[in-house]
């Protein structure tokens, strides 16, 4: 239960690369979420972000400016791409090739992609005064260089898996310099403890999940034309995310499985020689309703990815009463499942495509494993309480500044232009 008589003066500021309805990402989110969670609760909120909705391109396809998204503020800042990204891509894929980059490389790595002045100048000019910053993901610009202006009123929500970058020295200074940081999940935080020096505060918040009131699964395989079982994939359809293994794995069975892939999201979807087109169903970008129906229509949810700190899908997918079939290589996904026992794990191509024809075989037995999935999720992460504790850590850990950030009040200001 919140405190209503708590001094919730000062605005929090939370900081992602990207935010808006058509943004597809995880990190996204949880911010919007937690700005909306937070709003709810009688802060004063801003999203201090690019105009940017596509993070291949870094097109600057929102205005700049300041708007409102319900209770919640919105600073919109233009990115900038204006180096060649040469040094990006090759010291990226030394990077991937288990190389060790020298800290000038790893600078020159960060820096030669998306930058954005207008945002590092609002935080540098007005920093002070904000309440807290909350930066997510660590991984980008946006986090990496304003984490560094004020992090002694900076709460990163760091989104952080196993991967190559996360051994970068130059992320030493945003986790050991924080005020505080919020982990989703304690393998998340586990991990982060064994790669770097943390502040004293540190928690595990997790993320709330929504679960719609209704679903209409019928309506879904009406609308689509879909009259036998299908597995379902939300997201990014790149290979970082496992995209590419799952078509591959899918392009073995589906014949003998008797099953079709259904997927939404972004990305280009380009088939295997071998697949068929008519076995791929591709939404491209839907709305919540009709994500939360597809769910509830499939006979599994595949997650391929390893690079996970959350995955919220995984559990939206157990909340529609659907079981999940996981890339074990994620250890939250794997956390994930071993603690619900609503789905299975597999360690190469050939249990994925064992499991899929399980799902194909039997798809009214394979979804019986999903019945303690809701349940986990409700238990785990209720809106209520997640949005209450995160609530009362910024109580705890943070105090209001002296001045309010410049446009806070009755309206909105409009500044956020590139400087």
């Amino acid at each position: 239960m919140t405190d209503s008589d708590a001094d919730r003066s000062g605005t929090i500021a939370l900081v992602p690369p990207r935010y808006g309805p058509e943004v597809v990402g995880g990190a996204e989110a949880v911010i919007s979420e937690t700005a909306h969670m937070l709003a709810a609760r009688g802060w004063e909120v801003e999203i201090l972000t690019t105009c940017a909705r596509d993070h291949f391109t870094w097109a600057n396809e929102y205005p700049a400016g300041t708007s409102r998204d319900g209770d919640v503020t919105v600073r919109r800042f233009e990115t900038q791409t204006d180096t060649p990204g040469v040094h990006r891509k090759v010291l990226g894929d030394r990077l991937l090739s288990g190389a060790t980059l020298t800290l000038a490389e790893q600078q020159l790595w960060m820096n030669d992609s998306l930058r954005v002045s207008g945002l590092w100048h609002h935080v540098l000019d007005h920093g002070a005064s904000y309440r807290a910053i909350v930066l997510a993901p660590y991984m980008f610009w946006t986090t990496f260089a304003v984490g560094q202006i004020r992090p002694e009123r900076t709460i990163l929500m760091p989104c952080l898996h196993d991967e190559p970058a996360a051994y970068l020295d130059i992320y030493q200074p945003l986790f050991s310099g924080a005020r505080g940081i919020f982990f989703l999940s304690d393998p998340e935080a586990e991990l982060a403890e064994r790669l770097f020096r943390l502040p004293a505060r540190t928690e595990v918040v997790g993320s709330a999940i929504t679960l719609p009131d209704r679903y209409d699964p019928d309506g879904f395989r009406a609308r689509h034309g879909l009259d036998g079982p299908f597995i379902y994939y939300a997201g990014r359809r790149e290979w970082a995310k496992g995209w590419t293994e799952l078509l591959d794995a899918f392009r073995r069975v589906h014949r003998s499985a008797g099953l079709r892939l259904v997927t939404s999201g972004v990305g280009e979807v380009e088939l295997p020689p071998g697949l068929p087109a008519d076995r791929v169903l591709d939404l491209g970008f839907v709305s919540d309703d009709e994500r939360n129906d597809a769910m509830a229509a499939a006979a599994a949810y595949v997650q391929p990815s390893a690079l996970e700190s959350f995955s919220r899908t995984v559990l939206e997918a157990w909340g529609a009463g659907t079981p999940v079939i996981a890339n074990d290589a994620s250890e939250v996904v794997r956390w994930h499942v071993q603690r619900s026992g609503a789905g299975v794990t597999y360690r190469s191509q050939r249990e994925l495509m064992e499991a899929l024809a399980l799902v194909g075989a039997d798809p009214d037995a394979f979804g019986a494993m999903a019945a303690p999935g809701r349940d986990y999720v409700v238990e785990h992460y209720d809106p209520t309480r997640i949005g209450d504790r995160v609530d009362q850590l910024l109580l705890d850990w943070t105090s209001p500044p002296a001045t309010p950030p410049p446009g806070t009040g009755s309206s909105p200001v409009a500044e956020g232009g590139a400087r």
